[in-house]
């Protein structure tokens, strides 16, 4: 007997509705065919002990098992639970009340036929509502992730008795996963504003980097706030959109690490990777390409603290998506796509030893030290930073001061006017969001500059030897800083504050010692 079940592979943060044929005939021998890995041939070992532990007979005929479309290669233990279904009815030891056909069925198989979670709960119910399939069976685990779907009936089970139970004399009418999807998940603490002495400066640069969605790296020594202050900014960042949040929570969906979600995530993320990270995990990869950090930063923030220990194939390698938002991923077995539109925000010392310029403690690096330390940040890579920000050490009297000018929800309510503007300026323009992420015809258009502006600006690009790249960013970061104070026109004030935030690419910089 031929039987036909819906199943679902992942590729990316992308699912593809799989057809998996079950045919049971006369003649001897097991095979699944259809590009499977070594985790689905092993399915029908732990399917036979399921099938037994359950009280019903394994087939001991010619079993063909095809996994369609046959020319993509198939990967992990979730089909397990449609297989198994797929050999109880096909041996006619099941008669379902529901057409097999038209469910999605996916779960991991333990030898008694306990449900264990699978990846991708998410993606896969966003699919089989999209292809107009009537419900979709998961692990009991998985339920509350696919729930967060409306509008196609999501059933859980724990066993696969339970399933067989359903199957025969259950109704789709039996559950509904009707959720609020506007629920905004905060489970983390962030660091607020107001907790941080001083650094008026660097709180500033936080504001307008968070209002434009700009890459921002900060240059101080030991102890001056940049760890505090990079973390701070979960605290003003907007939370996401309703698109960026499905976006964001399928990307942790396919990872495994969306096991325990009850809603979407509408918090940024928050990655800090260590020093020690390779480039793979950085940008994903793998025989099968999992996720990196940088896909599990997509619409929140990367930081990368003490920036210069990074390897300099890790660092370098962040190039392209800085600019693109997106990263490439080929191997042997596949090649894979997935979003990494994040901002940067990065943290080093001035040089080795930390102290150079502080105003009480001698540095102790020669010149050669450090510029060797310098260069093991490209100069690409800083011209694709929108703000340098050089911090200095917080003095006794800021420690001890109890003035907060600016706490984090008043800075927060000022970064959200300034992107709506931009969510309003952009409204046509699917693949642009912030200024940050402004093209070159875009700069034509929203990046006009008066008079006085443009004579600034001359003068700063010809006496700190600025690059082209550097040009277009300045006029993205004033932008940004016209946009908080809701003015339509760039002008010289603007331009002036964006190009104090140029400071690595002077010709003068990191040429100190003599």
């Amino acid at each position: 007997m031929l039987l036909k079940i819906k199943g679902s592979a992942l590729l990316g943060i992308q699912a593809i509705i799989i057809t998996i044929e079950i045919n049971v005939s006369m003649g001897q021998g097991y095979s699944v065919v259809g590009l499977p890995d070594i985790a689905i041939k092993e399915s029908l070992d732990r399917t036979e002990s399921a099938i037994k532990a359950n009280g019903f007979h394994m087939p001991r005929t010619k079993i063909l098992i095809n996994l369609s479309p046959a020319d993509l290669r198939k990967t992990g233990s979730a089909f397990d639970l449609p297989i198994a279904i797929g050999l109880i009815a096909a041996s006619e030891q099941l008669t379902s009340l529901i057409a097999l056909d038209q469910l999605l069925i996916m779960g991991e198989l333990g030898l008694d036929g306990l449900l264990y979670p699978i990846k991708g709960a998410l993606t896969m119910t966003i699919k089989a509502k999209s292809e107009g399939l009537a419900a979709i069976i998961l692990p009991i685990q998985n339920y509350s992730e696919a729930s967060i779907i409306s509008g196609i009936p999501i059933f859980g089970f724990s066993h696969l008795s339970e399933v067989v139970h359903f199957l025969t004399n259950g109704s789709l009418s039996e559950q509904s996963n009707e959720k609020n999807l506007t629920t905004i998940i905060s489970n983390k603490s962030p660091v607020l504003l107001e907790e941080i002495k001083g650094q008026a400066y660097g709180k500033r640069a936080l504001e307008i980097a968070s209002a434009g969605g700009h890459n921002l790296i900060m240059i101080g020594p030991p102890g001056a706030g940049k760890t505090m202050l990079a973390k701070s900014i979960v605290s003003i960042l907007p939370p996401l959109t309703n698109t960026e949040a499905i976006e964001t929570t399928q990307i942790y969906s396919v990872t495994g690490k969306g096991l325990n979600l009850h809603q979407l995530i509408y918090e940024r993320p928050f990655r800090q990777p260590h020093h020690a990270i390779s480039d793979i995990a950085m940008i994903g990869g793998g025989s099968y390409p999992q996720p990196g950090e940088i896909s599990l930063a997509h619409n929140g923030v990367l930081f990368l603290d003490e920036l210069p220990e990074f390897k300099r194939n890790v660092i370098e390698v962040l190039r392209q998506p800085m600019e693109e938002g997106i990263i490439h991923i080929s191997r042997a077995k596949m090649s894979l796509s997935y979003p990494a539109s994040f901002m940067l925000i990065a943290a080093m010392n001035p040089c080795p030893c930390g102290f150079y310029n502080h105003p009480t403690k001698q540095c102790i690096c020669s010149s050669t030290a450090i510029q060797r330390y310098l260069h093991k940040i490209s100069g690409p890579l800083l011209d694709r930073i929108d703000l340098h920000l050089e911090l200095a050490p917080v003095s006794f009297a800021e420690l001890q001061s109890e003035h907060n000018p600016m706490t984090s929800d008043e800075i927060a309510k000022h970064v959200k006017k300034a992107r709506a503007i931009q969510n309003e300026r952009f409204a046509q323009s699917p693949n642009t969001s912030t200024n940050a992420q402004m093209d070159k015809s875009m700069l034509k258009i929203y990046g006009i500059i008066n008079k006085d502006a443009n004579e600034l600006l001359k003068n700063a690009m010809e006496k700190f030897e600025l690059s082209a790249r550097a040009h277009d960013r300045i006029i993205r970061v004033a932008r940004t800083i016209a946009d908080l104070e809701a003015s339509k026109i760039i002008r010289a004030n603007h331009i002036s504050e964006a190009i104090q935030y140029r400071c690595l690419d002077r010709s003068s910089w990191g040429k100190w010692k003599q």
